[in-house]
């Protein structure tokens, strides 16, 4: 028999939130961008627009601001997509975080986010 295998999904990541959707915003994803369920991203402060997190970033992608609910890989136009920005529990094994991350950096992102409300729990 052939082993299944399932992705995470919403519920793997998003532990609590707040009622009638507090927790969430819609932020602006640019084309060519692509985030995964679980991503934590940073928000450009020249469009606003949310990309993947970047510790050595100084153009606001390198502070966490929020957890993507969903895939997202807009292909030829901007896509508009909900992300958790606040009062928020989230999965630390469901995070996406970019390549290279160091501890370090990882430390700092996830105080980041706790500055914005979103807390980071283990296992669950």
């Amino acid at each position: 028999m052939p082993v299944l295998s399932e992705g995470n999904n919403l519920g793997d990541v998003l532990k609590f939130e707040a009622t009638h959707f507090y927790s969430r915003d819609v932020l602006t994803v640019p084309d060519g961008q692509n985030l995964s369920l679980g991503a934590v991203v940073g928000i450009q402060t020249v469009d606003g627009k949310a990309r993947v997190l970047d510790p050595a970033a100084s153009d606001g992608t390198e502070v966490a601001a929020g957890v993507i609910v969903q895939d997202s890989a807009p292909s030829g136009a901007d896509e508009d997509v909900p992300f958790i920005v606040r009062h928020a529990i989230v999965t630390d094994h469901a995070l996406v975080w970019p390549g290279g991350i160091t501890t370090p950096e990882k430390t700092t992102a996830i105080a980041q986010l706790k500055a914005v409300g979103i807390l980071v729990r283990k296992g669950a």
